[in-house]
């Protein structure tokens, strides 16, 4: 403890104009600085080391109030309390909700992660599906507000689940040394959480073709496009074609018209059995000119067997890896319903660049075009959105 000083007086703390610090008593200074700004300051010794805490302004504390401010912190030393650092575990707890703990966890730990993408992937999925904890502080967190965030999707897509709740867990476990929350992981699944869902082995898949919300797709993209790859690359194709996926794995090159920016998709390869042309935009171009330039087949997707396509499970793959419970096949209802809910185009033209039937024999009778110059159209629109090139269209003069 600091020797007993002869204390300040209101005037003296009002008048002084020295700088340098002022002994008052008990650790208690008065620092007067050059500009002449007075601030209090309690000096102590812990463990052998000296610190200097900052009590704030005369203008905010009065000698009187920095007294007793003083002789409390004082009575803490006494009990081998740093104050400062209790200060900083204080404001550190009362501070700090999921996804700034999420977000300091990734910062941490990424540099020992393999791929530089998984801190992507964390931060995506955290986003999506932990909405019912992402701002509440982590002392907060129980287990019920955990079930809220694994429930809805545990059956659905169990893979994607089961990532997200050991990232909970290991986000609250770095919370807990970090002396932000206490107690047991709510997330824990060994003797807790087991005993509320079933284990993803046992669930059974679901069956369909899930599709992305249309308003998801934007933000999906950089993502899918930082992906490395030919399943990727095959999966955005899909995307911007709108096609089926095994029209896009049997692509080859002599079904593309660089010039005219069409691919011809032949009447043996398609479901309806009639040939389908499909007008590639710009960005589709960019696309087939970087495969073009790594050629290495008549195929533009070609697999691992000479003269062979990828397999048809590249793709989903590829959504698996990022964490996307979707298929390839469900962003052809993406597409559809964008269509019907983002443009005015009619309901001819959307069948059209999905390459469906015309139920009604009498209008298939009498619709004997393709929609060709529509469906360019609507396909440039389409990709503008992906892309989010629509975006800078409508901010340009």
């Amino acid at each position: 403890m600091p020797k007993k000083a002869k204390g300040l007086t209101a005037r003296q703390v009002e008048t002084m104009k020295t700088p340098g610090d002022h002994a008052d008593g008990d650790g208690l200074y008065l620092r007067i600085k050059p500009s002449g700004m007075k601030t209090w300051l309690f000096r102590y010794q812990v463990n052998g080391r000296r610190h200097a805490m900052g009590l704030g302004s005369i203008r905010l504390k009065s000698l009187a109030q920095a007294r007793d401010i003083s002789r409390e912190l004082a009575l803490k030393v006494s009990d081998g309390i740093d104050p400062i650092q209790e200060r900083r575990y204080l404001e550190r707890k009362a501070s700090i909700n999921f996804m700034d703990a999420a977000a300091r966890y990734i910062d941490v730990m990424s540099p020992s992660w393999k791929n530089i993408k998984h801190a992507q992937q964390w931060q995506h999925t955290l986003d999506k599906y932990c909405t019912p904890i992402a701002d509440l502080p982590v002392d907060k967190i129980d287990s019920y507000l955990v079930m809220q965030c694994l429930e809805p999707i545990w059956a659905i897509i169990p893979e994607t689940a089961s990532r997200i709740r050991g990232r909970i867990e290991k986000i609250l476990d770095w919370s807990r040394v970090n002396g932000y929350r206490e107690g047991e992981n709510p997330a824990r699944w060994t003797g807790h959480l087991d005993q509320s869902l079933p284990r993803k082995t046992k669930i059974r898949a679901v069956k369909g073709h899930a599709s992305m919300p249309y308003k998801e797709l934007p933000p999906f993209w950089p993502i899918l496009n930082s992906t490395e790859g030919l399943g990727a690359r095959a999966l955005e194709f899909t995307i911007l074609t709108a096609c089926r996926t095994s029209e896009v794995l049997n692509a080859n090159w002599q079904e593309i018209d660089e010039s005219a920016q069409i691919w011809t998709i032949p009447a043996e390869r398609m479901k309806a059995g009639r040939e389908h042309r499909v007008p590639l935009s710009n960005t589709t171009m960019s696309l087939l000119s970087v495969l073009k330039n790594q050629q290495r087949s008549h195929l533009i997707f070609p697999g691992q067997k000479h003269g062979q396509p990828l397999s048809n499970m590249t793709m989903l793959k590829v959504l698996q890896r990022l964490e996307h419970a979707y298929t390839p096949h469900g962003f052809r209802s993406t597409f559809r319903t964008w269509i019907s809910e983002k443009t005015n185009h009619v309901h001819e033209v959307a069948e059209a660049a999905l390459a469906h039937t015309i139920g009604d024999k009498v209008v298939a009778a009498y619709q004997r075009g393709d929609l060709f110059e529509k469906r360019r159209a609507l396909m440039v629109e389409w990709s503008l959105f992906v892309t989010r090139l629509e975006e800078d269209i409508e901010a340009s003069p």
